[in-house]
C-alpha cells in the first residue's frame, strides 16, 4: 500500500515539481529568464499549443490518440483568414463571423475524424493521421502555397494589447482552459470520457453509447484545435499551410509530460497546462542560456520517456486503442 501511495503521489506531483525545478534552474543560469517580459514570451508561445493540447487531452483520456491536429489547425487558420478578409477584414465589420466559422470548421473536421475512426473501425491513430494529411493538403489547395495576411489591428490586439504585462491571447487561452476544465469535471460528456478510458467493455455494459462519446470527443477536440489556430494566426498575423506545423509533437509531448496516461482514464486539462509550460519553459530557457535546438529536442524526448516510464504499470500495460 505504501509503495502504491508513494507511486501515485509521485505521478501526481512530479510534473509540477519538474516545472518548478526547471524555472529555478534557468533563473539561476540566466537572471533575465526570471522577468515578466520573458514570462510573457513563454505565455505567447504556450497559448496556441495549450489549446491544441487540451483538445488532444480529451481524446487521450478516452484511451484513443489524435494525430490530426496539424492539418486541422492549418485548415481552420486558412478558412478563417479567407473568410475574415472576404467579410471586411476587420472585427469592427462582419468579419467577426469568421471566428465562429473557424470553430465550426474545426468541429466538422473532428466529426469526420471521429466517424472514420468509429464507423470504419480504423484505429484512432491511423484515422486521425490520415485526416491530418487531408487537412494539410486542403489548406495547401486553398492557399496555393501562399501566405494569407490578417492585419486588422483589432484582431492583432490579441498579441499587441497587454493586461498586467501579458497579451490578451494568454487570457483567452486561460478562459478556454477553464471551459475545458468545466467540460471535463461538470458535464456528463466529460465523465463519459473517463468511463470509456477506464474500460470500454464496462462502459458498454453500463449502457453507455461508446461510439457516440468517441465521435463527440473528436468534435470537441476539433473545436479546441480551431481556437489554437485562431491564436496562432493572432500571434504572427499570417495563415498558411504551415500554421499547424509542430503542433503534433508539442501537444502530445505536453499531455504525456503533464501526467495524463496514454491508456486513458487518468489526467486532465490542468495536467496538460503543466505539461505545456514544461515544454515551453525548456524551449525558452535553452534559448535564453544559448543552447542549440537539437539539445532542446533531445531533452524533451528524454522527458517523454521518463514520464511514460513513471506513469506506466508495465504488468498491466495495454496499447493505445
Amino acid at each position: 500500500m505504501g509503495s502504491v501511495l508513494t507511486r501515485n503521489v509521485l505521478i501526481k506531483w512530479a510534473p509540477l515539481i519538474v516545472l518548478i525545478v526547471l524555472v529555478l534552474f534557468f533563473a539561476a543560469m540566466e537572471p533575465r529568464f526570471f522577468s515578466l517580459r520573458n514570462f510573457a514570451r513563454i505565455g505567447i508561445s504556450s497559448a496556441p499549443a495549450l489549446m491544441v493540447a487540451i483538445g488532444v487531452t480529451f481524446i487521450i483520456i478516452m484511451g484513443s490518440i489524435d494525430l490530426s491536429m496539424e492539418g486541422t489547425v492549418s485548415v481552420c487558420a486558412v478558412v478563417f483568414a479567407f473568410a475574415f478578409i472576404a467579410m471586411g477584414g476587420t472585427l469592427a465589420s462582419f468579419a467577426w463571423l469568421a471566428l465562429p466559422l473557424a470553430l465550426l470548421v474545426g468541429a466538422v473536421v473532428g466529426l469526420v475524424n471521429g466517424m472514420v475512426h468509429v464507423w470504419l473501425k480504423i484505429p484512432s491513430f491511423m484515422a486521425s493521421l490520415a485526416m491530418g494529411f487531408v487537412g494539410t493538403g486542403f489548406a495547401l489547395l486553398l492557399t496555393g502555397g501562399d501566405r494569407v495576411r490578417v492585419q486588422d489591428e483589432l484582431f492583432r490586439s490579441l498579441l499587441t494589447e497587454r493586461w498586467f504585462g501579458f497579451p490578451i491571447m494568454c487570457y483567452v487561452a486561460l478562459l478556454f482552459l477553464l471551459i475545458g476544465w468545466f467540460i471535463q469535471t461538470r458535464t456528463t460528456l466529460g465523465r463519459n470520457f473517463y468511463a470509456v478510458g477506464g474500460g470500454e467493455e464496462l462502459a458498454h455494459a453500463s449502457g453507455l453509447n461508446v461510439n457516440r462519446v468517441r465521435i463527440l470527443g473528436f468534435m470537441l477536440a476539433g473545436v479546441f484545435y480551431a481556437v489554437g489556430a485562431l491564436l496562432a494566426v493572432g500571434r504572427i498575423g499570417i495563415a498558411e499551410t504551415a500554421t499547424g506545423s509542430n503542433f503534433m509533437f508539442v501537444s502530445i509531448t505536453s499531455v504525456v509530460v503533464g501526467g495524463t496516461a496514454l491508456w486513458g482514464g487518468i489526467g486532465g486539462v490542468w495536467n496538460t497546462l503543466i505539461g505545456v509550460l514544461i515544454v515551453n519553459v525548456i524551449n525558452n530557457g535553452m534559448v535564453v542560456i544559448g543552447l542549440p535546438g537539437y539539445v532542446q529536442d533531445g531533452v524533451l524526448g528524454l522527458l517523454v520517456i521518463l514520464a511514460v516510464v513513471l506513469s506506466t504499470d508495465r504488468k498491466s500495460v495495454t496499447f493505445v486503442k
